[in-house]
């Protein structure tokens, strides 16, 4: 393991976009593999798949021309230009990519209407993630080298892709819905009786 680790640097300077798109997936991916395991029932490896393809064919690759993008229009970290990325990327990037989480599911779930999710969760998923993504942004664009900023956007993405998971399959988008489901399963592990 410690072989690779010393490389990392080294292929994101070098091959800048596969390095973060495949570090952003295998993060995304692990979300929902967490968010399984946290609901107590068998690992569905066919909905991790589906959360991968999503990672892997939109999400990383959007974030990783988006960031890109916004650092070429608004180049720097000082202080008013990071606020612009962040206000930037709350207004377009974050709905772009809440949209295409629900959207991008349904289609690969086969559902009827692969608008639904989307219609009954997006202002809540958003809501949510004003919550939480001003605050990575804000470290994301005033801390993080450029060609670090995919991958680091995939490791806060990690709870996020937990929670964004966990409100795709059972939830409503609301933060309050995942610990109310956290709060439900803590009280029933101390009810149960110890085993023998």
């Amino acid at each position: 393991m410690a072989g690779w680790w010393p490389a990392l640097p080294r292929a994101a300077r070098r091959y800048p976009w596969p390095t973060n798109v495949l570090l952003y997936a295998a993060l995304f991916s692990a979300g929902d593999a967490l968010q399984q395991r946290l609901r107590g029932g068998p690992a569905d490896w066919q909905q991790t798949r589906r959360v991968a393809t999503v990672a892997v064919t939109f999400h990383a690759n959007f974030n990783y021309v988006w960031l890109r993008l916004l650092e070429r229009a608004l180049p720097g970290r000082a202080p008013r230009t990071v606020l612009a990325k962040v206000l930037c990327d709350q207004a377009i990037g974050g709905p772009v990519a809440v949209s295409a989480f629900y959207a991008g599911m349904s289609i690969l779930q086969e559902k009827d209407d692969i608008f639904l999710d989307l219609k009954q969760k997006f202002w809540n998923t958003y809501k949510s993630g004003l919550m939480y993504w001003p605050f990575v942004q804000l470290t994301n664009f005033g801390l993080v080298p450029v060609h670090w900023r995919t991958a680091y956007t995939g490791l806060c993405g990690f709870l996020w892709a937990t929670f964004l998971c966990f409100s795709q399959q059972s939830g409503d988008g609301t933060f309050e819905s995942a610990f109310a489901f956290l709060h439900v399963k803590e009280a029933r592990a101390l009810e149960r009786p110890p085993e023998k």
